[in-house]
């Protein structure tokens, strides 16, 4: 079954089956989590087609911005939405099927430098139509929603 086609709306009580919260923004803070694994779940199941993980997509991502510039492994892992992520071990993998490359950088020889292939360029463009896709179809907001949306997502992360 095609992923793109199973997307069922669901309230929060019915996913996670309890309606037993403290409060609203304990309830706000279990939907922010399950919404976040459930886009996460979905964006890896498209990006599997395409032999990627969502943290791999990420990474090209970042390359192709400052393409055709090279970038070091810790500017990489900054720009990351998942910080915990192994940027060295993503590389290795985007590395054997030949979507970047790895120079060793000519002003200090310990740094590491990454650059994104024509072969990753071309990749990131079919995995980018997909992810568009996926999101015109799975998110169901306006663009109004989005932005207000955007605001309290923003507000929530005031403290970082």
């Amino acid at each position: 079954m095609n992923v793109h086609t199973y997307i069922c709306v669901v309230k929060l009580e019915e996913a996670i089956k309890t309606n037993k919260f403290l409060d609203n923004k304990h309830k706000a803070t279990l939907n922010l989590l399950y919404t976040s694994y459930w886009l996460k779940y979905h964006f890896n199941a498209s990006l599997k087609e395409m032999k990627l993980t969502v943290e791999q997509f990420n990474v090209l991502r970042i390359l192709n911005g400052k393409y055709p510039e090279q970038m070091c492994v810790k500017d990489i892992a900054t720009r990351l939405i998942e910080k915990s992520s192994n940027v060295p071990r993503i590389i290795d993998r985007l590395l054997i099927k030949k979507l970047v490359k790895r120079t060793n950088s000519k002003e200090d020889k310990r740094e590491t430098l990454i650059c994104i292939t024509e072969n990753g360029l071309k990749l990131l463009t079919e995995a980018n139509k997909a992810m568009n896709q996926l999101s015109e179809n799975i998110i169901g907001i306006d663009e109004n929603d989005a932005e207000v949306l955007n605001i309290l997502l923003e507000k929530v992360r005031r403290i970082d």
